[in-house]
């Protein structure tokens, strides 16, 4: 049986160059492919990687359809709260929770949910 290596999300988004530059000047994430013309993006921060692209025609599309949020682990959660929370929109902020995470969640300019959390050792 063959074995899955790794996930990276395409979301949607008709703010494809804000979205961009939200994620690379706000969330340190380094754009390392854009295709205006295709409408795509691709943005890579360590082990995380995420595309970002027009919403394709097949789908009827007003808004980002994600229901879940997407849980970003680190090593440095109280160094991205600090980092976060007065250029983003909060949704809660930096708590330690009883299943042993350290986390906080913020929303990017699509309005996708982000959350970041950190073992608590």
């Amino acid at each position: 049986m063959s074995q899955f290596t790794f996930l990276k999300p395409i979301l949607y988004t008709r703010a494809l160059t804000d979205t961009v530059k939200f994620y690379t000047e706000v969330l340190g994430f380094v754009c390392v492919a854009f295709e205006e013309a295709w409408g795509w993006a691709s943005l890579i921060k360590d082990d995380v990687e995420v595309m970002f692209s027009f919403p394709i025609e097949h789908i009827p599309f007003d808004a980002p359809l994600f229901t879940g949020s997407f849980y970003i682990v680190t090593d440095k959660v109280d160094e991205l709260w600090d980092a976060y929370k007065d250029k983003c929109k909060v949704c809660y902020g930096l708590e330690n929770f009883d299943y042993g995470m350290r986390e906080f969640a913020v929303y990017d300019n699509n309005g996708y949910l982000l959350q970041f959390g950190q073992e608590i050792k």
